[in-house]
């Protein structure tokens, strides 16, 4: 291997850079600069702004050097030689292309204030480029001040709490869950950045850590988003687009070095931020230790850290959920032993000759199946007792109290991360947005002109969007029906077999079959639909990137919920309502339409639950185990066999970038939402058919927490730290899955369960339920026995005519009855609770009027401190007051300041 400096640090050349990109650079198509002295930068570019930050940054950097950091933020291309020698025309005119656009970015970065180092690393036939991008405090200066940061003013003593400590406390319990985590992150007051305020920001005497790693790289991110390097109205402006068109291979900010311990132990002196997370979050010893989130945050950023914030707070809640369902489980268990039906199907012998199943299928009798009967009856039993419709009941006002106290939660992380106001005030218009927008308009909350999209133009694109979803949304139904007559068609074939054994089980084969038909059409189509959802998505020109992830989030979960629910669905509440009677059967394109097993279609959908939600939460941790490592293994194993072809010897040392690259990329947390939101809906929506949900979602969660750790501490590259004020649409897809579990467990206790008929039976006839079996039986009419010269028998409540006889319009009453009580009970519990847990903490809110309250009193001092001649003075929108009239007259912090915290809780 090779390694040498290209080009070294181009800081000293910016100023003329800057000059010439700002007399050459006539694209750009929105300028919203301000017209005070203090020039900004565009929202759509940064190559052409002024020195940054004017006269203020250099104010900042006044006695002191400029001096560059070690990189924050490295990009990467790779150029094979031998490639570029074979290749036509064509190819070698993109190659040029690709080539002319690196430049012209780099030196737009250049331009913008940046250093850029590259390295170039000659493996072979392959060259490496490394650009390792670095800013001076100038330009840190200048776009903290821009980007709206808040830094810290003062330091307060750390407020982490987790109640379930102070309950066990109380108790005198010793926690196991709690373990001391070294370098705890301190607490501050903050407000937004000023340069003419920076003395009175804590740590401003020291340049190299005043900016904290995830500051630094917020600030690249940012203007690698909004630096062109072609023509801005063509959309050629911004890292993600370099990324998706191929002209760079990665783009990240590096890690605080590596995860592994030094040799001598853990001496937490000597840990750095991500050996401390690797020591103390992502291993997998950890299992039983609660999350440090506040370490999270200051590495990763308010968004990954309020995600495993949800992740551990959900998972704790599935606890008393889990020991619930496995009672109603274990009370199941008991019970089929002493069932009454079960016993009598077995004692039948020749009782009940059962209908044919299919056309040309033979007559049986309810007997012969007796073991696979048995089985059926006893599993349907441990599922389809009364303890269920306590469980449903617990689980639908479980669910509301899990939102209404994840809301205290995530509102007291935000007010003390400082991101309760971020989409209101202080997100920014995406650069994509800002370059596309045709014009501008002020900002209602902050007064500055920005970007502007009309209202009307983007609710007509997101409804011919809309429209897309439905034709996608149709064709997995379509793919339903299909699976449907499959299921069918393939039930016919088996029974038809002359296998006793096979005949028997001709439904399950059917059911097992037709699941894996139905994953190879949710795999294709998730595929098609995702890449559509995220064209449709920037075609709608959201503002910011908090409103267009939830537009996408928003697509993508629609066509999944109909792709994972639609199966249980079916089964739940269409399979077996509308098969007719002997004699005049309905059909589906001329193919019978399909019935429940002689256990009932109950014990059917519970298997369809654990196969789906089970199977799919195996196969996901066998993913998220094997993809990145293998991944992982095989960019080191590219990287390095190049390198030995090239003649570098084994062990020589790497510099970090090089490290990071061989790691994966972070794609980032939608995935993971994703998968735990789909298994909210299978805890909640179904719980009444299958109980051990919530205790098989608990266990995939413990690991979850930590394999979803590891992979961002160990294996992923660095995500940019972003900010997220809570975790977005993902909660209000929560509320509405809540509402329709409350309906989905009514409607299945009541048309899907024996319970119902089974209490009937015994308040109308027998207490003990013998002769209940008789009961749900019918006799086939007597045109059919004439036709077939004998009698036959088959599940239903109908009359000897095939008419619906009275006990089913009995049940049928109880059953809507049930139905509208059960809703009704629930959604009133859920709303006495809604208003009886507030959204925010008493003592958030104490806090939040406190601040405010000190903030007036500190503006009133400042007026009568700095005005001149009886007048007031102008304060700027967002400018701070000096340290002394942050206090009120006890000392207390004023905070004239937005409360921000930098610590998190367990």
């Amino acid at each position: 291997m090779t390694s040498e400096t290209s080009s070294g640090s181009h800081c000293a050349r910016s100023r003329m850079l800057r000059r010439r990109a700002q007399e050459e650079d006539s694209t750009v198509l929105i300028d919203v600069s301000p017209p005070e002295a203090e020039k900004r930068g565009s929202y759509g570019s940064t190559a052409h702004a002024s020195e940054p930050g004017g006269q203020q940054a250099a104010a900042c950097r006044a006695g002191s050097p400029a001096k560059p950091r070690i990189a924050d933020f490295v990009l990467v291309w790779e150029e094979d030689l031998k490639l570029d020698r074979q290749q036509d025309s064509a190819a070698r005119d993109r190659t040029d292309m690709h080539r002319t656009w690196r430049e012209t970015f780099l030196d737009n970065l250049r331009a913008a204030g940046l250093c850029v180092d590259q390295q170039d690393v000659q493996d072979g036939n392959t060259t490496v480029h490394y650009a390792l991008l670095s800013a001076s405090w100038a330009v840190l200066c200048y776009y903290a001040e821009d980007l709206r940061l808040k830094l810290p003013l003062q330091e307060l003593p750390n407020q982490a709490s987790n109640w379930s400590a102070g309950l066990l406390a109380w108790l005198g319990i010793p926690n196991v869950l709690l373990e001391v985590v070294p370098d705890v992150p301190p607490e501050y007051y903050s407000c937004r950045f000023r340069v003419n305020k920076l003395p009175r920001f804590l740590g401003s005497d020291n340049q190299d850590t005043f900016f904290t790693s995830t500051k630094r790289h917020q600030i690249l991110f940012e203007i690698l988003a909004k630096t062109p390097y072609g023509h801005e109205k063509k959309n050629l402006l911004g890292i993600h687009q370099l990324l998706a068109e191929g002209v760079l291979s990665a783009a990240f900010p590096l890690h605080d070095g590596p995860f592994k311990t030094p040799p001598e132990g853990p001496q937490a002196p000597r840990l750095n931020q991500r050996q401390v997370l690797f020591q103390h979050w992502a291993r997998w010893g950890k299992w039983n230790k609660y999350q440090p989130l506040d370490h999270v945050r200051r590495y990763f950023g308010e968004k990954v850290a309020l995600y495993f914030a949800w992740l551990g707070f959900y998972t704790g809640w599935l606890l008393p959920a889990a020991v619930v369902g496995t009672l109603v489980f274990l009370v199941g268990c008991f019970l089929v032993f002493s069932d009454i039906p079960t016993q009598e199907l077995c004692g039948s012998k020749d009782s009940f000759e059962m209908c044919p199943l299919c056309l040309d299928c033979p007559f049986w009798l309810l007997s012969s199946a007796c073991a696979l009967a048995q089985v059926r009856e006893e599993a349907g039993r441990l599922f389809d007792h009364g303890g269920t419709v306590f469980f449903s009941l617990f689980m639908a006002l479980w669910a509301v109290l899990l939102l209404e106290y994840w809301k205290r939660k995530s509102a007291t992380l935000a007010y003390r991360w400082d991101c309760s106001d971020y989409e209101d005030t202080e997100e920014r218009p995406r650069p994509q947005f800002a370059a596309s927008a045709p014009m501008t308009a002020p900002n209602p909350i902050t007064g500055e002109d920005e970007p502007y999209f009309p209202e009307r133009s983007r609710a007509r694109r997101m409804l011919a969007g809309s429209v897309v979803i439905v034709v996608m949304v149709a064709v997995v139904v379509m793919c339903l029906v299909s699976i449907i007559l499959y299921r069918a068609i393939m039930a016919i074939v088996v029974s038809r077999s002359g296998n006793t054994l096979l005949a028997a089980w001709a439904s399950r084969i059917a059911s097992l079959t037709g699941s894996v038909v139905n994953l190879v059409f949710i795999l294709i189509l998730s595929k098609i639909y995702v890449s559509l959802a995220h064209v449709l998505t920037r075609w709608e020109m959201h503002r910011t990137q908090t409103k267009f992830e939830d537009a996408f989030t928003l697509k993508v979960f629609i066509f999944q919920f109909v792709n994972f629910y639609s199966s249980p669905v079916y089964i739940a509440f269409f399979k077996g309502r509308f098969v007719g009677y002997p004699g005049n059967y309905h059909t589906l394109f001329g193919v019978r339409n399909e019935e429940c097993a002689a256990g009932g279609c109950l014990i059917e959908l519970a298997q369809e639950l654990l196969v789906i939600m089970v199977g799919k939460q195996v196969i996901n941790n066998m993913q998220e185990v094997l993809i990145p490592k293998l991944k992982g293994w095989w960019q080191k194993f590219r990287l390095r066999s190049k390198k030995r072809k090239a003649g570098a010897s084994a062990g020589a040392s790497q510099g970090p970038w090089e490290d990071d690259y061989e790691l994966v990329p972070c794609e980032g947390l939608f995935d993971e939402y994703l998968e735990m939101v789909l298994q909210f809906g299978f805890v909640t929506i179904f719980v009444a058919a299958c109980p051990l949900a919530p205790l098989f979602a608990l266990l995939n969660n413990w690991v979850e927490i930590r394999l979803d750790a590891r992979k961002f501490v160990c294996e992923y590259r660095r995500p940019v730290a972003e900010r997220a004020q809570d975790i977005g649409i993902w909660f209000h897809i929560l509320a509405g899955l809540t509402h329709l579990a409350v309906i989905s467990n009514a409607f299945l206790l009541a048309f899907s369960s024996d319970f119902l008929p089974r209490a009937y039976y015994r308040w109308t006839r027998a207490h003990d339920l013998r002769g209940f079996l008789n009961f749900t039986l019918a006799r086939a009419p007597s045109s059919f026995a004439a036709a077939h010269n004998r009698t036959c028998r088959y599940r239903a409540f109908r009359d000897d005519d095939g008419h619906y006889s009275q006990t089913y319009w009995n049940l049928l009453a109880i059953r809507l009855a049930f139905v509208i009580v059960f809703e009704h009970v629930v959604f009133s519990v859920g709303r006495l609770l809604d208003l009886l847990v507030p959204d925010i903490p008493e003592s958030v809110e104490i806090k939040v009027k406190r601040e405010y309250y000190l903030a007036k009193q500190a503006l009133a001092e400042n007026e009568v401190l700095f005005g001149t001649n009886g007048t007031k003075d102008e304060q700027p929108e967002g400018s701070e007051l000096p340290l002394d009239t942050l206090h009120g007259s006890q000392g207390q912090p004023a905070a004239a300041v937005t409360p921000g915290r930098t610590s998190g809780g367990p």
